[in-house]
C-alpha cells in the first residue's frame, strides 16, 4: 500500500512538474501559470533571450581587483599581524580577507585616517580590541607585504 501511494505520488508530482514546463501552443491567448491558472498581464512580454551557454567548470574564474598574498606575502603579513596582536591571525584565512579589505581601502584611494579607521572596525571583535597605533600597524603590515 505504500508503494502504492509513492507511486501514484510521484506521478502526480511529475504530471505537475511538466505541466508547467509544457511549451507547446495553447488555444487561449493569456498566459498560464501554476496549474494551468490564467495569468492576466498589463503589458505584452518580449521574448525571453536565448539562455547563456553554460560555463565549464574548467573555465578560469574572473580575477578579483583586490590583490591576493600569495604564499610568502601571507607567511609576512600573518607575523607582522602577529607582532601587532597575536589574537588577529588566530584564523589565518579571516585576517588575510581582512587584509585584502584593508587593501581595497588603500587602492581607492581614501585617506589613511579613514583606511586605519576601517581596519581598526574590520579587525576588531570578539576579544580583540585595538589602539588607532595598532591600526596604523596593521595598514602598514598590509602595505609591505602584497599590497603594492
Amino acid at each position: 500500500m505504500r508503494l502504492a501511494t509513492r507511486i501514484i505520488g510521484t506521478a502526480l508530482l511529475a504530471g505537475l512538474t511538466l505541466t508547467g514546463c509544457n511549451s507547446a501552443s495553447t488555444t487561449s491567448s493569456s498566459p498560464k501559470g501554476a496549474f494551468g491558472a490564467s495569468q492576466k498581464s498589463e503589458a505584452p512580454k518580449a521574448e525571453s533571450p536565448a539562455p547563456a551557454p553554460a560555463q565549464s567548470s574548467t573555465a578560469p574564474k574572473p580575477a578579483s581587483a583586490i590583490p591576493s598574498p600569495d604564499a610568502a606575502q601571507t607567511a609576512v603579513l600573518v607575523a607582522t599581524l602577529k607582532a601587532v596582536n597575536p589574537a588577529l591571525v588566530e584564523k589565518t584565512d579571516k585576517a588575510v580577507d581582512r587584509a585584502r579589505n584593508v587593501c581595497s581601502d588603500v587602492q581607492a584611494g581614501k585617506d589613511a585616517a579613514t583606511v586605519a579607521k576601517n581596519a581598526k572596525s574590520r579587525f576588531e571583535g570578539g576579544a580583540v580590541t585595538l589602539t588607532d597605533a595598532q591600526a596604523l600597524a596593521i595598514v602598514e603590515a598590509v602595505k609591505a607585504s602584497f599590497c603594492k
